[in-house]
């Protein structure tokens, strides 16, 4: 089955071609003005059922778009091994006509990607991708630019200003907006002669509004920079786009009226405020500032457990004082100590703010790691995924390395599976936490500009939210730690009985290691039992994996489940499923395990699995192996975040 590729991306072309100004706004732009045109770098299986699939659903895009003042389209094909999933969206200031020639030029262009399974083309008029899994709710992720054009104004200041204030207006506004569009203008003041900023915000319309905000966000951030120096810029990101111009692109007549949306609703948490829906000028000039200084204060806020959330998470990694750290910490006291690992320990701390920090130190010996801290932690900031831990910041300025990371208040998995709350999860809790941990995987594996394997999935590294939702702690140690350095003493990096066994004996690795050691955790959080836990033999017991097995081929799976959950609060069928994926995850060869998007979709998917798992496709002698070595190895785990090694490879 062809990899699902969603951002795993080989540049073929970047365009940023920007004309000069135009005489008939909205008419004489170059609509066909290519931005980003990228493939993946992954073939499909079955090139004869792929662009069956590719064709007809191109064809069904342009019957939707070819309908007066429709300007988004999606479509799918699943009937065969070669899925196809299409978006095409063109700006809302097009015309019909117009649209479908965009679409056309957009559908030809991408035909340069040949046989690859995914591709997208991102133009000044229109956007059209197609990937071989869903993507439609995808909206901000890494990859995103701003494309800055090259003319610059004698005025720059005063049109830094108009734009800077008709650009954030735009990203609090459109996000409310039904469709997710919104086109606005603002008087650039300053001279005698006042002339015009022209800016448009657009979202997928198959994204939600929380998801389109967070876009905007990253969108305003990604291209307000290019508003110093040049007079025309875009953002580009999965789910938004956004540009302004001091040359019309539209006309007049198809501005948004935004004001009616730059109100701030009042909540329980926090009071209504009204901005004023003045963009441009002095008066609102001021306006825009005090909403800017509003909307800042609220988002960086803290939840009830003093995680941080809103435009705090938009932000790139923070420079943190020694000082303020060691303050924070209370000088690193022993009490404050949340867990300790083989690469340093980790401790509790609140900084001026009020926000809690975890803070890890790093016994980092090598010099040219201490060289490359900073601009690691840049490449390691950049993850953003709601089922991994936000690495918030650094210090590298103090006696030793550390990185201030988002605090966990639940602490890690493990503490709910063997620690004192055990038993206290229940079904649907359970369930959240696997689907959630596989939802992050299938983002470091797939969707990330590089490829991210973790290598040490295990319990202690799955920490728990508030909610109880699931964070995968330590993916990126790798870019940070010196590459002869391991987790624990042997020749590779990772936790013995979790690690799949091409790895852990053969030293052969990829994305499906991590796949293998999801599949062992999936066992435990079902039945409440480590996976290292040494049967007594002369009793009939076996280790965990061979015991699951057995159950599964006698359809005996229940008697696998932990004794603790309540049998009213569950399905049988769903915990069979359940199982089921996670023994697929645990086959060998690595060629039959599925990868973590095709487990994400199992999951979601409410029907039975179609290729159940076979034990013909697991060697149980080289698991007892892997187990029985993991039982000379010590093992520390921690509270908040274990120190682990991740391989990253260039995509």
């Amino acid at each position: 089955m062809a990899q699902w590729w969603s951002f795993r991306w080989q540049m073929v072309v970047v365009a940023t071609v920007f004309m000069v100004f135009l005489t008939i706004p909205g008419r004489s732009q170059p609509q066909t003005n290519v931005l980003i045109q990228s493939c993946s770098t992954v073939n499909a299986t079955n090139t004869q059922n792929f662009f069956s699939n590719l064709n007809e659903t191109f064809r069904d895009v342009r019957r939707i778009l070819s309908n007066n003042n429709t300007y988004f389209a999606t479509s799918n094909l699943t009937r065969n091994s070669e899925p196809v999933y299409v978006m095409a969206q063109c700006r809302n200031y097009m015309s019909t006509s117009d649209c479908l020639g965009c679409f056309d030029y957009a559908a030809s262009s991408i035909r340069a990607c040949a046989n690859f399974n995914g591709a997208r083309s991102v133009l000044d008029g229109c956007f059209l991708r197609y990937e071989s899994n869903s993507f439609f709710d995808q909206t901000t992720l890494p990859g995103n630019q701003g494309l800055c054009g090259n003319r610059t104004s004698s005025r720059q200041s005063a049109f830094e200003t108009a734009v800077s204030g008709l650009l954030s207006n735009l990203s609090i506004a459109t996000p409310k907006i039904n469709g997710f569009y919104a086109a606005a203008t603002a008087p650039v003041n300053g001279t005698s002669n006042t002339t015009t900023a022209y800016a448009i915000a657009q979202c997928a319309e198959s994204v939600t509004p929380d998801g389109c905000r967070s876009c905007m966000q990253v969108a305003f951030n990604n291209i307000r920079s290019c508003a110093t120096d040049v007079t025309d810029g875009r953002a580009v990101d999965s789910g938004c786009f956004m540009r302004y111009s001091a040359t019309a692109f539209f006309r007049n007549n198809q501005t948004t009226d935004i004001a009616p949306f730059l109100l701030v609703e009042k909540s329980s948490s926090h009071k209504g405020a009204i901005i004023g829906g003045v963009v441009g000028g002095v008066g609102g000039l001021f306006f825009v500032l005090a909403a800017l200084l509003l909307w800042y204060r609220r988002s960086t806020r803290t939840s009830p457990g003093g995680s941080l959330y809103g435009a705090t998470e938009l932000q790139g990694p923070k420079d943190y004082s020694y000082s303020d750290l060691k303050k924070a910490t209370k000088d690193f006291r022993e009490e404050n100590k949340l867990g300790e690992g083989g690469f340093g320990d980790v401790y509790k701390g609140t900084v001026k703010d009020g926000n809690i920090i975890a803070v890890k130190k790093l016994a980092i010996g090598s010099t040219t790691a201490k060289d490359n801290f900073e601009s690691e932690v840049r490449v390691i900031s950049n993850v953003h995924h709601r089922n991994l831990i936000r690495l918030l910041g650094c210090c590298s300025k103090g006696p030793e390395l550390l990185l201030v990371l988002e605090y966990m208040a639940n602490g890690s998995l493990e503490k709910y599976l063997y620690g004192e709350k055990r038993g206290t999860l229940n079904w649907k809790q359970r369930f959240d936490i696997i689907f959630g941990t596989a939802r992050g995987l299938a983002y470091l594996h797939e969707q990330y500009h590089v490829t991210i394997i973790h290598r040490d999935i295990k319990p202690s590294n799955i920490l728990l939210d508030n909610e109880f939702q699931p964070k995968i702690a330590d993916f990126g140690l790798a870019r940070l730690l010196p590459e002869d350095q391991t987790h624990i003493s042997t020749r590779f990096a990772g936790t013995l009985g979790y690690t799949a066994p091409e790895y852990a004996i053969h030293g052969q690795l990829s994305e499906k290691v991590d796949t293998y050691s999801f599949g062992i955790v999936v066992l435990e959080i079902v039945s409440g039992r480590r996976c290292t836990d040494i049967p007594d033999e002369s009793a009939g017991e076996q280790y965990l994996l061979e015991h699951a097995w057995n159950l599964y081929e006698t359809r005996m799976q229940m008697k696998l489940v932990d004794e603790s959950l309540d049998p009213s609060k569950y399905k049988e069928e769903d915990i069979k499923k359940v199982i089921e994926i996670a023994l697929m995850c645990t086959q060998s060869p690595v060629s039959v395990r599925p990868t973590m998007s095709e487990v994400v979709m199992l999951l979601s998917d409410r029907s039975r699995v179609q290729n159940p798992p076979s034990r013909q496709n697991v060697n149980l002698n080289d698991v007892r192996i892997d187990v029985n070595n993991s039982t000379s190895t010590t093992q520390q785990s921690m509270s908040n975040a274990d120190a682990t090694i991740t391989e990253l490879t260039g995509r």
